[in-house]
């Protein structure tokens, strides 16, 4: 959902006269010609009338039952029927000849629905009233042009006439431009999701993906305390009960023996004490980078891992770390789970963003909200990026992760 929210913020009204709102996606069409988008405004002068009389039939028809609390909720369920066709007419003359793009599936509550129809009306009333203005001082102008080829006008009278009909036109215009702007910036507030529904869905979203990465974290520390209890530390006692029996052993070879056994149980604990180091944060992140952590995965991995990097920019540490667990992670699981006879790893820039990839070839099911996706989920969440799952069964199955590099 972050995804299409920071969209939402992002992009602004194509064609819409004045700043870009958020809530509307741009469009792909060209700009609309002049032509068409003042058809569109003289059009909303003549739909705001239509619209005033319905709320001015609407209200002697419906407002005593809207006032009884009995009656209220029937009541303003027909006033939105038609609010919300008026509505969507308004909706169809943005998108027609403003090239306006509105979010597909949000739908406005009928406070925004009313409140934009009283918007509506007034600007398109108003800006009725400017156009007429605007008709009637281009009369006047032809009138003055007459006068003055019949040299029934005076210079003193005509400059003065000029001066005051440029200020007007100026006034006017600008009026026109104001107008067409307010009604621009309503319509993005109401078929789209306000400042305020953007900020409120970024804090929602900031919280959920706080909550995960704590989750995450907490499991993450859960995980390392039991390869440590349940792996080295019982090999540790296994290896101090070998010492302890060499040391108290009076038969030189199996002393020998015992510390022979030592020797190779010390070994096998450094190798998943290694193991668990890489797990928790492998250090050749901060001494190498991500492509030769990513080879150590391989190195790690039962199965063929073949590995694809094509990143020829230098990432910030927190993307190569996240990428670094998401492979670890996919890998593992797709080890242990899928029997998968090969896995496939690719890492690519595309622009400021790092795309990661990774196949394998074994039965698929994989379950997006078990605990091992989520919380990788929550990693790639709390830098506000991506993660898609697809694992159908039979295979194959696909994680891709895409993290913002800016």
């Amino acid at each position: 959902m972050h995804q299409d929210l920071r969209r939402e913020a992002s992009r602004g009204l194509a064609g819409a006269p004045g700043a870009p709102g958020p809530g509307a996606e741009a469009s792909a069409a060209p700009t609309p010609s002049r032509w068409r988008r003042s058809t569109g405004i003289l059009l909303g002068c003549l739909t705001a009338l239509p619209a005033s009389l319905y709320f001015l039939a609407a209200g002697v028809a419906l407002g005593p039952f809207l006032l009884w609390p009995r009656t209220r909720a029937d009541a303003l369920g027909l006033l939105m029927t038609g609010a919300r066709a008026l509505a969507a007419l308004e909706r169809g003359r943005r998108t027609v000849f403003f090239a306006d793009r509105f979010p597909e599936h949000y739908t406005a509550s009928d406070h925004k629905i009313l409140r934009y129809l009283a918007v509506r009306c007034y600007t398109g009333l108003l800006c009725a009233v400017v156009i007429a203005l605007l008709g009637f001082g281009t009369v006047l102008a032809a009138l003055l042009l007459h006068g003055v080829t019949r040299g029934s006008l005076g210079w003193e009278e005509l400059l003065t006439q000029a001066g005051l009909g440029g200020v007007l036109l100026f006034l006017d215009l600008q009026g026109l431009r104001s107008l067409a702007a307010l009604d621009a910036r309503s319509a993005v507030e109401c078929f789209g999701p306000s400042e305020r529904e953007l900020l409120q869905r970024r804090i929602d979203e900031l919280a959920a993906s706080r909550a995960a990465v704590v989750r995450a974290v907490d499991a993450e520390r859960r995980r390392i305390e039991r390869d440590l209890h349940d792996g080295v530390q019982q090999r540790l006692v296994a290896l101090a009960m070998l010492l302890g029996r060499a040391r108290r052993s009076r038969d030189p070879e199996r002393t020998d023996a015992l510390l022979s056994q030592a020797h190779e149980e010390s070994q096998g604990v450094l190798t998943e004490l290694r193991e668990v180091a890489w797990r928790a944060y492998p250090s050749a992140l901060d001494s190498l980078g991500l492509r030769e952590a990513l080879g150590g995965v391989a190195e790690r991995c039962g199965i063929p891992l073949r590995i694809r990097y094509e990143v020829d920019t230098p990432l910030p540490r927190p993307v190569e770390t996240a990428a670094y667990f998401v492979v670890s992670e996919a890998v593992t699981n797709a080890a242990k789970h899928s029997s998968a006879t090969a896995i496939e790893v690719r890492a690519e820039a595309d622009g400021e963003r790092l795309i990661l990839r990774i196949e394998d070839n074994g039965e698929g099911g994989a379950d997006p909200a078990g605990s091992g996706l989520t919380g990788l989920r929550g990693r790639v969440d709390a830098l506000d990026g991506v993660l898609n799952v697809e694992s159908p069964l039979g295979g194959p199955t696909i994680v891709s992760a895409e993290l913002p590099c800016a």
